[in-house]
């Protein structure tokens, strides 16, 4: 996000909308592109890269205290694209996750290759149960 901030500010001059809607793209990739074992990280890591991309896109003054302020105020006049980028990761992980745990539960369990029968009958009702 970090390089799509500073192409955004080179090529768009700083535009947040352009700069939202890479960071929707990006929320997209890493929601399918995680690993199935951190899986529960994409959605947490992205609205911190929604942060650290808006550094060199906002309208801060110089200094730390001017930057952290323009950050903030660019976090609260854009939140709804922080927010609907985020959802979407969740979406997509939540669906990866759902599938992966069916795709498990479907490899565990065997399948019977006939009705089973109850302990309780004796050898004799098992063998007229055959014929």
């Amino acid at each position: 996000m970090l390089a799509f901030g500073c192409l955004d500010g080179l090529l768009f001059s700083g535009s947040a909308t352009v700069y939202s809607v890479f960071f929707l793209l990006a929320c997209a990739v890493c929601g399918l592109w995680v690993r199935p074992a951190d899986l529960l990280a994409g959605p947490v890591t992205m609205p911190l890269a929604y942060t650290v991309g808006l550094l060199p896109i906002n309208d801060g003054a110089q200094g730390v205290s001017g930057q952290a302020l323009g950050v903030f105020t660019a976090l609260s006049l854009h939140a709804g694209w922080l927010y609907s980028g985020t959802l979407l990761t969740v979406l997509i992980v939540v669906v990866r996750r759902a599938t992966l745990i069916t795709q498990r539960r479907r490899q565990t369990r065997p399948r019977p290759s006939r009705h089973p029968r109850s302990p309780h009958c004796s050898a004799a009702a098992q063998a007229r149960s055959r014929l």
